[in-house]
């Protein structure tokens, strides 16, 4: 095993050694996707990355920090993969878009995996509290996403006033992940599908409902 050094901060690096940083987090987090932090050694993560174990203790003091790394990475991932959704959850007919993107995501993952940022959160959050911070500080990033839609109803008026875009959030990535979980574990999506649909259709159920105008007598 090479000696360790002081890692480097991403902040001091050449365009080059970023490049290369990235490089070994991105094979990391497939690994770690794939197979779980447990099982995954700074050897694969080397082999995979093209690198050599030098370099990764360049730019990692140890495993831990290249966890921690991961999770930021697949953060990033998660969210910009789901922006073109996310910044359309201020209607129902957004939040079935949303709902229809991630269950066709798991069918091409083929159900395989579950969240990118729960499965290794869950798996080192009582090991590692900083990286379990970090996976806590995804999902808020995530909630807020669902969030700000419920809230521009709410402010529109399309939600009945006792409607809490706040815990509507929640509950809706709670449901998502729960779903998430189950059809890691069963291999079908019917249990995210489930999930999700109870908690649009609670969400359906809390919607202004405009009333006809009355027909106008006939002449």
């Amino acid at each position: 095993m090479p000696a360790r050094t002081q890692a480097m901060a991403p902040s001091r690096l050449t365009a080059k050694g970023r490049a290369t940083r990235q490089r070994i987090i991105a094979a990391a987090a497939e690994l770690m996707y794939d197979n779980g932090a447990a099982q995954t050694t700074l050897e694969d993560v080397r082999a995979s990355a093209g690198v050599s174990g030098s370099q990764v203790y360049h730019y990692f003091a140890d495993k831990q920090a290249l966890v921690r790394a991961v999770i930021d990475h697949q953060t990033e991932a998660v969210l910009a993969d789901q922006q073109p959704q996310l910044a359309h959850l201020d209607s129902l007919a957004g939040l079935r878009q949303w709902r229809d993107a991630i269950v066709d995501h798991q069918h091409r993952l083929q159900r395989r995996g579950g969240c990118a940022i729960g499965s290794l959160g869950a798996e080192v959050a009582e090991t590692d509290p900083a990286a379990r911070r970090l996976a806590a500080t995804g999902f808020r990033r995530w909630e807020a996403g669902i969030r700000e839609g419920l809230r521009r109803m709410h402010t529109r008026g399309e939600l009945t006033t006792a409607a809490d875009p706040d815990d509507l959030a929640l509950a809706t990535l709670a449901a998502l992940q729960g779903g998430l979980l189950l059809t890691q574990i069963q291999r079908e999506t019917r249990p995210l599908e489930v999930a999700l649909d109870s908690m649009l259709d609670h969400i359906a159920s809390l919607t202004v409902t405009t009333a006809e105008p009355a027909a106008r007598p006939a002449r």
